[in-house]
């Protein structure tokens, strides 16, 4: 494509189509005298801004600049963001990408702030475009992406025929083949809906360009030519220059004759209508192809028609007298002040406020000081009750701990005699259903003796009496291992173990045993036959680490927070139905923790549960 063909298209496209641009100017310069309402006045400066820029870019700057003092001035929004916008492609005709960026993106903030869609999606497609001109594309592809997916819940879509043509066009390997099609009829449609015709005629030329990418070079000049003489019929300058290039860059390796007559309408047009910029580039054109042919008269002419072309657009510069540069610097420097100022007051405000609120508080605070004097006496009789409470329960705690233990100790002789004696009666009994009974005597006998034994042997008074030696501790968990081994095999499953064997550790080793022994059962008890359960233990920097793994029915989400509390709601009965007492775990945590140690845990429902003890490690002698 030429130098701005689809962005100056679109510059059209969101305000409405005229077929001849200086009479819609001259419409809007004779009514603007007329107006006297200050926001329809900054809506019509922006407009013959919008309008202005193929024949005068100066005059673009004029407007836009005006629009956006008087804007900024009212604190009209709309026209704020339609004067950036402008500002913005007066910076990208002109080649400054960087300035073009910076008022593209200020007019793409501002429509957002205000919830222009139909603008917000025209500013993304603007800003992809100068991304894809700087060769940027994977950022390009990212705002013609935005734009299109935005454009899609648009309720007035004629800006989304000219996001779909850029995006389709500029980059049409990002479109699936099968859909290229149907892409570009969706881009018709809304062209023909909103009657823009200038699209209409963009679109022809992606068929020509089609044409010649088939190979199919009569039929992609011959919609070229056809599509240039509509644009040219209709005084669309600025499109049918594209156009033309177009046609001699497709031309130009298989017809130079025609591609350079191409090139010559082209120049023709641009000198009939004082189009400097496109004069330069069919001008260079013409000078390259006849310095490639060594033609050194027409190339010597070519070469002088560029140092012309260079020295109108130096006097009008000069002419002018904008200063395009030192007013964006001017213009950075003005908003830094407004933002300061802007800072300045909001910070006066704050103060202010924080003043009052301090005031406010002072005087709730001397209000509430009174109160405080008054309820001062009631809330220590209060507290002095409240200690004297506190002393008789941590009393009453402890005398009930007391009373649980007697009772267990009392009940553990007759419930012990209850199952030494169906264990006898047991050997004698021949009949099965007699020895069914005596076997469930006996089995409650047993499991009310372990709840008993866990009675006696919890400390309720989070107190633990130790017993320290210095051992290794792979033959601890060796031995609580291979005592446990023969219970493993009654469900089928496998019990292993991978120590550090170098550790030694002061500990108790009867609690510590205990504590052991208490996890690999329980993991037992919660695992599926022909499992594994697996024992370890590692030396870390400052502590050993002991691990217990199953792959069992793990712990659901909602009891984890509970299993160390004592007679824990959080129980279940094991997988081959063993009865769950509660305090194992609790005993468990005040015995680790009693080491300075922790212990916690990891599980996943169905998965498994992972438990783990750290216990301080100190290095001892050998």
């Amino acid at each position: 494509m030429g130098l701005k063909p689809v962005l100056l298209i679109g510059l059209l496209s969101f305000s409405g189509f005229c077929h001849a641009q200086p009479t819609e100017i001259e419409k809007v310069q004779q009514s603007i005298h007329n107006i006297h309402d200050s926001l329809a006045y900054v809506d019509a400066l922006n407009r013959i801004a919008m309008l202005s820029y193929e024949k005068n870019i100066d005059s673009t700057f004029y407007y836009a600049k005006q629009a956006r003092e008087i804007a900024n001035r009212l604190q009209y929004a709309q026209g704020k963001a339609d004067a950036l916008n402008n500002l913005g492609i007066v910076y990208d005709i002109k080649g400054d990408i960087q300035l073009a960026m910076r008022y593209y993106d200020e007019a793409y903030i501002s429509y957002t702030a205000i919830h222009d869609s139909s603008n917000i999606v025209q500013a993304l497609m603007n800003i992809g475009e100068l991304y894809q001109e700087i060769g940027k594309d994977e950022k390009a592809i990212a705002y013609y992406r935005n734009a299109l997916n935005l454009g899609r819940h648009l309720t007035r879509d004629s800006i989304m025929s000219l996001v779909i043509f850029n995006f389709l066009v500029k980059y049409p390997a990002e479109f699936p083949k099968d859909s290229v099609n149907w892409y570009f009829n969706k881009a018709r449609d809304i062209a023909k809906r909103h009657n823009d015709y200038r699209l209409l005629l963009v679109l022809d030329q992606i068929n020509a360009d089609h044409a010649f990418a088939d190979n199919k070079l009569q039929l992609g000049e011959a919609l070229l030519k056809q599509t240039i003489d509509k644009a040219i019929a209709d005084h669309l300058y600025f499109l049918s220059l594209d156009l033309i290039i177009d046609a001699a860059d497709h031309l130009a390796p298989t017809d130079s004759a025609k591609a350079v007559e191409y090139y010559k309408l082209g120049l023709y047009l641009t000198y009939q209508q004082g189009y400097l910029v496109y004069s330069q580039i069919l001008a260079r054109k013409l000078y390259d192809f006849y310095t490639d042919h060594k033609d050194s008269a027409t190339t010597f002419y070519y070469s002088r028609q560029l140092v012309k072309i260079s020295d109108e657009q130096g006097k009008l510069a000069s002419n002018s007298g904008i200063d395009y540069i030192d007013y964006a610097i001017k213009d950075q420097q003005l908003e830094s002040v407004r933002l300061q100022s802007k800072y300045q007051s909001d910070f006066l405000i704050l103060a202010a406020v924080i003043f009052i609120m301090v005031i406010v508080i002072m005087f709730i605070l001397w209000r509430n000081w009174k109160k405080t004097q008054q309820t001062a006496n009631v809330l220590r009789r209060q507290f002095e009750q409240s200690e004297a409470t506190t002393g008789a329960l941590d009393t009453m705690n402890k005398n009930y701990a007391k009373l649980l233990k007697i009772v267990a100790h009392d009940l553990r002789n007759p419930i012990g005699a209850i199952g030494t004696i169906s264990s006898m009666l047991a050997k004698n009994v021949l009949g099965s259903a007699e020895s069914k009974s005596i076997q469930m005597i006996q089995t409650s006998a047993q499991t009310s003796l372990s709840l008993i034994n866990e009675l006696l042997e919890t400390d309720f008074e989070q107190q633990q009496n130790l017993v320290k030696e210095v051992l290794y501790l792979d033959e601890l968990l060796q031995q609580c291992v291979e005592l446990l081994s023969f219970r493993a095999k009654d469900k089928k499953q496998h019990l292993l173990f991978d120590s550090d064997k170098s550790i030694k550790i002061e500990l108790d080793k009867e609690k510590v045993n205990r504590v052991i022994n208490n996890l690999i059962v329980n993991a037992m008890k919660f695992s599926p036959e022909d499992s594994d359960i697996l024992v370890t233990a590692r030396q870390r920097q400052n502590d050993v680490l002991i691990c217990i793994k199953d792959a069992g029915i793990g712990i659901p989400v909602a009891m984890q927070d509970k299993v160390f509390d004592p007679f824990t709601p959080a129980k279940r009965r094991g997988t081959g139905g063993e009865q769950p007492f509660g305090l194992g775990l609790y005993i468990s945590k005040q015995i680790i923790e009693a080491h300075h140690g922790k212990i916690g845990f990891k599980s996943e429902p169905g998965k498994g549960t992972e438990f783990f003890v750290e216990l301080p490690f100190a290095v001892v002698g050998s």
